[in-house]
């Protein structure tokens, strides 16, 4: 099924899912050192809201996790911010002209770096004509299939150069989405300097007037290798939840 947006024509029916599922399982993805999701039936004395226990007519769980350790999820400023900032009422539209570009992050000292100027080159290749992306979907090599269940607690993995995530926001990105648990370095005492730089926080609790509220980021989305890099119409979606961050399910369609 054809759509237009955008002014872009795409394919419904050819959606490209770049999100990680969440599961009660060992294959669930796990960040900030906590543990797996629970996800069990309801237990009301002896009744089990799970049909094949035979005490219930419907499945009826519970369901714990957290947003930011526990797979693909979207956040707004408010993850940061002294006072409270909804990702539900920041995000308002769901659909963005797109780029996919795949970065090998710098080794620099102990760390692995995405920098400016690996973001600068790749988003210098030819974008469609009179159309600057508004999102902007960053592919870190190497690219293993396990990245759908790392277990990424004090690996220190790749981060964002504060210098990168200016770029990112002088460059007009609105929604920025990454394929790690952090845009940020996993130990660096608060300094948070990507998420700042990004959204453009000058002081996280008198929040300055210039601040980006309507601005995304995304993190431990999943790009296999046979998507190739480019332009696509990105379709975010999130759940309604009243709360900094909210799992999310990002899907592709080419253009």
């Amino acid at each position: 099924m054809l759509a237009k947006i955008n002014n872009f024509e795409i394919d419904l029916s050819k959606p490209i899912d770049i999100s990680i599922p969440l599961t009660n399982t060992d294959e669930n993805p796990i960040a900030w050192y906590i543990e797996k999701p629970v996800i069990e039936p309801v237990v009301f004395g002896d009744w089990i809201g799970k049909v094949s226990e035979g005490k219930s007519s419907t499945n009826f769980n519970n369901i714990f996790f957290n947003p930011h350790g526990h797979g693909t999820h979207t956040e707004c400023l408010g993850h940061i911010t002294n006072d409270f900032y909804s990702i539900n009422q920041s995000l308002k539209q769901f659909f963005f002209f797109a780029k996919l570009i795949t970065i090998e992050p710098e080794k620099i000292g102990d760390d692995f770096v995405i920098t400016k100027e690996s973001i600068s080159t790749s988003l210098n290749v030819t974008v469609l004509e009179n159309a600057s992306p508004e999102a902007l979907i960053i592919r870190t090599l190497p690219n293993q299939k396990d990245k759908k269940s790392r277990k990424y607690s004090n690996t220190n993995p790749p981060y964002l150069s504060e210098e990168a995530a200016i770029f990112i926001r002088e460059s007009e990105i609105q929604h920025l989405l990454i394929d790690l648990p952090s845009v940020d370095k996993e130990h660096d005492e608060g300094k948070l300097l990507a998420h700042k730089a990004f959204w453009n926080i000058k002081d996280t609790v008198n929040l300055n007037s210039d601040a980006r509220l309507n601005a995304t980021i995304t993190e431990m989305i999943y790009v296999p290798n046979e998507i190739e890099d480019g332009n696509y119409i990105l379709n975010l979606q999130i759940a309604s939840f009243e709360n900094d961050a909210s799992p999310s399910k990002p899907i592709l369609y080419k253009i």
